[in-house]
């Protein structure tokens, strides 16, 4: 993995290209009819909701006068946005693959959790375990893509440049029996070891 998510990248061309677009005095309708689209997809681009294509982040510069290191980096971050990702194979929603996506490139993540161990510091049994039982209707093909989905998350732990990780677990997450008594005995404690900080908070 690499603190260069297409996420990220995408949200960091977006937000640039918005303030490209003021400086130059014009709106989002303005661009909208330069470009003939709908304003509605100049908004998406500018909010990283959708991908932008080569072809248009080349007329939004010419538009907006962005020429040398300036457009170079501005076409650098379209191609990077639309890198394939890791997460990208599991098939995973919408909404959990931006997430993803954005704790990535974390330098700090910071998680509270009142009744389950967080999702970086499960181990496989107990990641199945909870994702079978919150979603049964899931095949089992789909139950093990999403295991090893959440154990590749895990690895960012121990890259070379890892974040700090802060969990807070209430006492809760002790108690609640996930995936029986052996699979509870070996998830907890399960602190990684120098790539990240964790605390336990038990009430």
């Amino acid at each position: 993995m690499t603190s260069a998510s297409p996420t990220v990248r995408r949200r960091e061309l977006g937000a640039r290209l918005r303030a490209l677009r003021t400086n130059a005095g014009l709106t989002v309708e303005d661009v909208a009819g330069e470009m003939e689209v709908s304003p509605a997809k100049i908004s998406r681009i500018e909010t990283a909701a959708r991908g932008v294509s080569l072809a248009d982040v080349r007329f939004l510069c010419d538009l907006y006068g962005v020429t040398g290191e300036d457009r170079d980096r501005l076409l650098t971050l379209i191609r990077d946005s639309r890198r394939r990702s890791w997460w990208q194979r599991y098939g995973l929603p919408e909404s959990l693959a931006t997430y993803i996506g954005l704790e990535d490139a974390a330098v700090s993540v910071h998680q509270y959790e009142t009744s389950l161990v967080p999702p970086l510091l499960q181990t496989e049994d107990y990641a199945r375990a909870v994702i079978a039982g919150s979603a049964p209707d899931l095949s089992a093909e789909q139950v093990e893509a999403l295991v090893r989905a959440r154990l590749t998350r895990q690895d960012l732990l121990t890259a070379e440049q890892p974040p700090e990780l802060w969990a807070v677990v209430d006492e809760a997450a002790l108690h609640r029996l996930v995936g029986g008594t052996e699979v509870m005995r070996a998830s907890w404690p399960r602190w990684p070891t120098g790539a990240a900080r964790a605390t336990s908070s038990c009430r």
